[in-house]
C-alpha cells in the first residue's frame, strides 16, 4: 500500500510539472538551453515560504531555477556573515532592466512565424509566470550598427540637403521594429523607451559621411527639429519615447554609422538648440547626456555645470566599455539634483556563460545600481549564429540574448537581466543591504511591498552567509560562482 501510494505522489508531481512546463511562457529547445519550467517547481514541504530563491549556476544548467526549498527567517545565533537588509534606508527609484532592441534585433524577432514570435514577445516583456518582464529597451534613432545597413529618417541625395525635414520618414522602421514594440507594449504598456542615434543625415555633418565627422553648427537647430518629428512621429505610431541621447558614444568616431561630439558642442546643442525645441514643442521626453563610457564623467559634469544647458537634461548615461563603474557615483555626487543610467554593455560572442554571467552581474546589476543607476541595459537582444545582422563596419561579434534561427537559444545576457527584471519591477526603491567580501548583493523593495536581494559568489569556494531583515535571519548557501535572486 505504501510503494501504491508513493508510486502515485511521484506520478502526480510528475504530470504537474509537465502541465506546468507546457503553460509557462518558455518552450524548451532543448540542450544546454534548454528552458526550465519557471514556477513550475513549488515546495511541497509544510514548512513556510519565508524567502523564495531562484538560482543560476556557472555550467548553464538549469539557469534561472526556483528552488524546491525555500529558506526560512529565524532567530538564529551563528557565526556566519550576515548580509542585513533594511528598507528603511532607501536610494534610487528603479526605472526598468533590458536590452537594446535594435533593428537587426527586430528583424529576426519579426521573421519568427507568428505563434512563435507571440510567445517570445509575451515571455521577454510580459510580468506574467514563466516571463522575464523586461521593463526598458533602448533603440537607435536611425540605424545602429546591428542594422542590415545605414540609415537616417532624411537621407538625401549627394550634395543635397532638406532642411525643411520635408522627406522626413520613419519608413525604415515600419517593417520590423515598429510592429515589434507595439506588441511588446500590449504585454508591457509601460515599457520605458530611450532612443538614441548613432549618425544624423549625413548631409548634416561636417565629413558627409556616416563614419565619424561631426555636426555642423548650421544643423543644430535642424537636428533639433529632426528630434522632434522623430517624437512626435513615434508618438503618432502608439510608441511613447521616454527618453533620448543626442548622440550614442559622442567619442567613438569609428563605428559605422557614428558621430564625434564634444561636451562643448553637445552642451550647446543642447542649450541652445535641442531643449528648447522640446520645450517650444510641449515634449515632456527626457535629455539624458553622453552615453558613453565611465573613463570620461567630466564629460556629463562638464555640461550639468553650466546652468542653462543642465535646466533640459534629466541625468546622464553610461557605458562599460573603459573605465570604473564608480563613475556613475562621482557623477550623482557632482549633481546630486540628476539622475544617471546604465545604456550599454555588450556580452563578446562566444561567451564564456559562467565569466560573463559573474562579471555582469558584479558590475552593471549590482555594481550600477549601488552606483544610483536608475536602470541597466545589455547591448543587445539578438543576433543570428553569425552574429548578424550588422552594417559594414558595425560589430562582428556581439552576441545578443538570444540567438535566433531555426529555434531561439538564450544566452548568458538574457538570464543577466532575468535575475533582476522578473523581480524587480518599475517603481521599486533600491534599499540598503551593506556589502561582505566573495558576495556582492544589492537590495531592493518592490512597489508591491517585496524585498528583493540579488547576490552572487565570486570566491573560489562555497559561501554560507546569513540574509537578516528585521531581527530575523535566514541561512543562504551559495556555490562557486552561482549567482541568485532572493524574494520575501
Amino acid at each position: 500500500m505504501k510503494k501504491r501510494y508513493v508510486y502515485y505522489l511521484f506520478l502526480t508531481l510528475m504530470l504537474y510539472a509537465f502541465f506546468a512546463t507546457a503553460y509557462s511562457c518558455k518552450k524548451n529547445d532543448g540542450g544546454k538551453n534548454a528552458v526550465i519550467p519557471i514556477d513550475s517547481i513549488k515546495d511541497t514541504t509544510s514548512a513556510r515560504r519565508d524567502i523564495e530563491v531562484w538560482l543560476t549556476r556557472p555550467d548553464h544548467i538549469a539557469p534561472l531555477r526556483h528552488q524546491v526549498v525555500a529558506l526560512k527567517f529565524d532567530t538564529l545565533t551563528n557565526q556566519n556573515p550576515i548580509i542585513n537588509v533594511d528598507s528603511t534606508i532607501t536610494y534610487q527609484t528603479i526605472d526598468g532592466f533590458g536590452f537594446a532592441l535594435t533593428g537587426g534585433s527586430a528583424y529576426l524577432i519579426n521573421r519568427l512565424q507568428q505563434d512563435q514570435r507571440n510567445a517570445l514577445i509575451r515571455e521577454l516583456f510580459s510580468s506574467d509566470s514563466g516571463c522575464i518582464g523586461i521593463s526598458y529597451i533602448r533603440i537607435s534613432i536611425g540605424s545602429s550598427d546591428l542594422n542590415a545597413s545605414v540609415f537616417s529618417y532624411d537621407d538625401m541625395s549627394s550634395g543635397q540637403t532638406d532642411t525643411a525635414l520635408v522627406n522626413f520618414s520613419l519608413d525604415q522602421d515600419r517593417t520590423d521594429l515598429i510592429p515589434v514594440i507595439k506588441t511588446a507594449l500590449l504585454y508591457n504598456p509601460g515599457l520605458k523607451i530611450l532612443g538614441s542615434p548613432w549618425s544624423p543625415p549625413t548631409w548634416m555633418k561636417t565629413n558627409n559621411s556616416s563614419i565619424g565627422g561631426s555636426l555642423k553648427t548650421a544643423y543644430y537647430d535642424v537636428y533639433a527639429r529632426y528630434f522632434v518629428k522623430y517624437i512626435l512621429g513615434m508618438r503618432a505610431e502608439g510608441i511613447p519615447i521616454e527618453a533620448i541621447t543626442p548622440q550614442n558614444e559622442p567619442l567613438n568616431p569609428g563605428n559605422n554609422p557614428s558621430m564625434v561630439m564634444t561636451w562643448e558642442e553637445e552642451r550647446d546643442f543642447i542649450k541652445n538648440n535641442l531643449g528648447p525645441a522640446f520645450s517650444q514643442a510641449n515634449i515632456s521626453t527626457k535629455i539624458l547626456l553622453y552615453d558613453h563610457n565611465c573613463d570620461h564623467p567630466e564629460y556629463p559634469i562638464n555640461i550639468l555645470n553650466d546652468a542653462v544647458a543642465s535646466q533640459y537634461v534629466d541625468g546622464s548615461a553610461f557605458h562599460l566599455y573603459a573605465g570604473d563603474i564608480s563613475a556613475l557615483t562621482q557623477t550623482h555626487l557632482a549633481h546630486p539634483d540628476k539622475n544617471v543610467y546604465f545604456t550599454e554593455q555588450w556580452v563578446g560572442g562566444p561567451s564564456n556563460f559562467g565569466s560573463d554571467l559573474l562579471w555582469h552581474v558584479k558590475n552593471l546589476i549590482i555594481g550600477a545600481t549601488r552606483n544610483w543607476s536608475k536602470n541597466v541595459l545589455e547591448w543587445n537582444l539578438a543576433n543570428d549564429p553569425y552574429y548578424e545582422p550588422h552594417t559594414n563596419g558595425g560589430c562582428s561579434s556581439c552576441e545578443g540574448a538570444l540567438t535566433i534561427a531555426s529555434s531561439v537559444a538564450r544566452n548568458v545576457s538574457y538570464y543577466i537581466i532575468a535575475h533582476a527584471s522578473k523581480f524587480v519591477k518599475t517603481g521599486s526603491v533600491r534599499i540598503y543591504s551593506n556589502t561582505l567580501t566573495n558576495l556582492p548583493n544589492v537590495a531592493f523593495k518592490t512597489p508591491g511591498g517585496k524585498k528583493v536581494l540579488i547576490v552572487m559568489n565570486e570566491s573560489a569556494s562555497t559561501q554560507t552567509f546569513n540574509i537578516k531583515f528585521g531581527r530575523r535571519q535566514a541561512v543562504a548557501t551559495l556555490d562557486q560562482g552561482v549567482v541568485a535572486t532572493y524574494i520575501w
